[in-house]
């Protein structure tokens, strides 16, 4: 190899070699970072019967929300917010005691000691944190809301409270009954 053009073709050439896996590897992660965190899950390993109401699961770790009707026909699932942090994450059994379409909203006592700035009270409108619609649970302050910041969905943000789009939560609302059992995970 003592010609010039053939020696800087072969580096070129080994280069190029060594590179690529490097590069096929870069591109792979990247796809598997966007990739749906979102956990497949079935009604039986959360509830002993779907009942005549239907079921709820809030899957925390994947942040999405999983809908079964009464007869286990229509299944939905749901991109959601999440609570900020674990000490605010309550997880077990629950169920939808109430609805409420343009809920006004009262931040609770230990919301407004972490944030001063929060109002008391906030009417319904487009300011509202709660959204369009919202679903509460039989524990207090603790609901299945919409919400008109569409950046806080897939994330941990909420103070305890599971999130979903505006148009999913109408969605959702329209076709849950009051008594739906609901399980967060």
């Amino acid at each position: 190899m003592s010609d010039p053009i053939l020696r800087r073709q072969f580096l070129l050439s080994a280069g190029a070699a060594l590179a690529a896996p490097g590069l096929v590897r870069a591109d792979t992660s990247s796809a598997r970072r966007n990739a749906s965190s979102f956990v497949s899950q079935h009604w039986s390993n959360h509830f002993d019967s779907l009942g005549n109401t239907g079921a709820i699961v809030c899957d925390t770790g994947s942040r999405a929300l999983h809908y079964w009707n009464a007869d286990g026909t229509d299944y939905r699932v749901y991109p959601t917010s999440v609570p900020m942090t674990e000490e605010m994450t309550r997880r077990g059994y629950t169920r939808i005691v109430r609805k409420t379409v343009g809920p006004s909203w009262t931040p609770t006592a230990n919301m407004r000691e972490r944030d001063p700035s929060l109002p008391a009270y906030m009417p319904p409108g487009p300011d509202n944190p709660l959204g369009t619609h919202a679903m509460y649970l039989d524990w207090p302050a603790y609901l299945i809301h919409g919400t008109h910041d569409t950046r806080k969905i897939g994330r941990p943000s909420s103070s305890g409270c599971i999130g979903l789009y505006n148009e999913k939560i109408e969605e959702l609302y329209a076709i849950t009954p009051i008594g739906m059992q609901v399980r967060i995970i």
